[in-house]
């Protein structure tokens, strides 16, 4: 038995007693939602509670959703990476209204996604959360650094009266590697440094306190997880990106706290606080804030959410790294995305160029999966990348390799689009970023109000994930205290929250 507050444990073998005249077996100190992962994380961020919401690609992670985790007191990233350059200077501009710019303000971010086909765009991008005062970036889809995530990393470094560095921009870096989480525990190379400081993008007192200073102090370590990932379990990748965090600390002496975060799978309360048993200082979600109804996914895209289990997910090539052979985790109940942008990868590693595919598979994937002859499906590519990137175009046109990608990667790209506005007749070529989290979410909430897609507001199931984890925690901690815990105090259901 114990006392309404949770603080004493009852049981038998001890000869000590309460005033109720209890035997005592143990006593605990409460426990909050707040005080679940690391206060380290809360008090450099000024936020509530230990939780991120990522940046959900092409503005599915909408200002809505953003606006909502900060009244909620969580932090919430827009989804900037795929847009382009106006449409995300309109919502940071929406932002900044709202909630503020700098690192005074209500916390709030937006993504900064490494673009290796599009360098210019990410540097432009950087450039903007900088002249506008965003504070906090989420970086994604790095596999080593560029001198745009370390000018924003670094830029407006200084040194206060008393000699403490003042650091007002703040990175949190996704990483599902060791090896690339070693590019932003330890400071940045000192020859990146230098060329920032020659092309006039950081200041040589930047500089020199940047060769110092990690270039992100907050890791989140993204296991098997919708969009970009390597499918790792959550457990051993943690443990080796804390291998190599506590490593450089030590052998470049830095001082200032590098704090680790989980994200993937995160979509119980089981999983919120076994990602806090393992040491997390911050949980960060993602697939189920599409599903929410302040993302920037169709009603459609979202019911086909709702319906979701958890092997209802497969890989499928990559839109923004295609030629690199990379993949991305989409939802595959519903949708005939992943067999057919498999498809055109398939093509493009057999044959040189469009004019090489033989006439019976052009027509195939003419008629089943571009909804096009190809010569259209290049003409309309061609248009769209003489208004974003010229050079590609040129490019293209130079090497027809480089050509049949680009119009193959329209494919690709379309379908996210698809998704997000609803397109009727293309609901077969959806292309929804998902992992296994979606179909645990939607086991979790059966029955509750949290089942019914309208009612999945990202503060109720940011509220109800940390209270729940909160639950089971403490049902361990009775359970360590030798206590008998019933099965049923590790399963905590949603309940509304005002």
């Amino acid at each position: 038995a114990f006392d309404g507050s949770l603080t004493t444990i009852a049981g038998a073998n001890t000869s000590t007693a309460n005033a109720n005249g209890w035997p005592v077996v143990s006593v605990l100190a409460p426990t909050y939602p707040e005080w679940l992962g690391g206060r380290g994380f809360t008090e450099a961020h000024g936020v509530r509670f230990p939780y991120v919401a990522g940046a959900m690609a092409n503005g599915i992670a909408t200002t809505r959703l953003v606006i909502e985790m900060a009244r909620r007191g969580g932090l919430g990233f827009f989804g900037a990476g795929g847009l382009k350059f106006d449409r995300v200077a309109q919502a940071v501009d929406e932002l900044v209204a709202t909630l503020g710019a700098g690192p005074t303000a209500v916390p709030w971010g937006a993504n900064l996604i490494h673009s290796p086909n599009e360098p210019a765009l990410e540097a432009a991008v950087a450039d903007l959360y900088i002249q506008r005062g965003v504070s906090r970036v989420s970086a994604a889809a790095y596999m080593a650094l560029t001198p745009s995530i370390v000018r924003f990393a670094y830029h407006g470094l200084s040194r206060s009266r008393d000699g403490e560095i003042l650091r007002p921009n703040m990175v949190l870096a996704k990483v599902s590697r060791p090896e690339v989480a070693r590019h932003f525990i330890r400071p940045a190379p000192e020859a990146m440094l230098n060329d920032l400081v020659a092309s006039g993008l950081l200041t040589s007192e930047e500089a020199q306190l940047g060769a110092g200073l990690s270039v992100a102090e907050d890791i989140t370590v993204e296991s098997d997880s919708g969009g970009h990932t390597d499918n790792r379990p959550l457990g051993p990748l943690f443990a080796a990106v804390q291998a190599v965090r506590d490593e450089l600390v030590a052998a470049h002496h830095l001082s200032r706290p590098i704090r680790i975060g989980a994200g993937g799978g995160i979509s119980t309360p089981q999983a919120v606080a076994s990602a806090f048993a393992l040491g997390a200082s911050y949980v960060l979600t993602g697939s189920i804030n599409q599903a929410c109804v302040e993302s920037g996914l169709s009603p459609a895209g979202k019911e086909l959410l709702a319906h979701a289990d958890v092997a209802d997910v497969a890989m499928a090539p990559a839109a923004d790294m295609f030629e690199l052979g990379v993949d991305v985790q989409v939802l595959q109940r519903g949708s005939m995305f992943a067999p057919r942008s498999r498809q055109l990868y398939k093509l493009y590693r057999t044959y040189p160029s469009l004019e090489a595919i033989p006439a019976e598979e052009a027509a195939e994937i003419e008629t089943r999966v571009l909804g096009m002859t190809i010569d259209e499906c290049w003409g309309a590519t061609r248009s769209f990348w003489l208004d974003r990137d010229p050079a590609e175009v040129t490019k293209a046109e130079a090497d027809p390799r480089h050509k049949m990608a680009l119009t193959f990667r329209s494919y690709l790209g379309l379908s996210s689009r698809w998704a997000i506005d609803g397109e009727e007749d293309r609901q077969l070529d959806y292309q929804i970023w998902c992992g296994p989290a979606m179909g645990a979410f939607n086991a979790w909430t059966t029955g509750t109000f949290l089942a019914e897609p309208l009612a999945r507001s990202v503060g109720q199931v940011a509220m109800n994930l940390l209270e729940g984890a909160a639950v089971i925690t403490r049902a361990h901690q009775l359970r360590t205290a030798g206590l008998p815990v019933p099965d049923t105090a590790f399963n905590y259901r949603p309940r509304l929250f005002a």
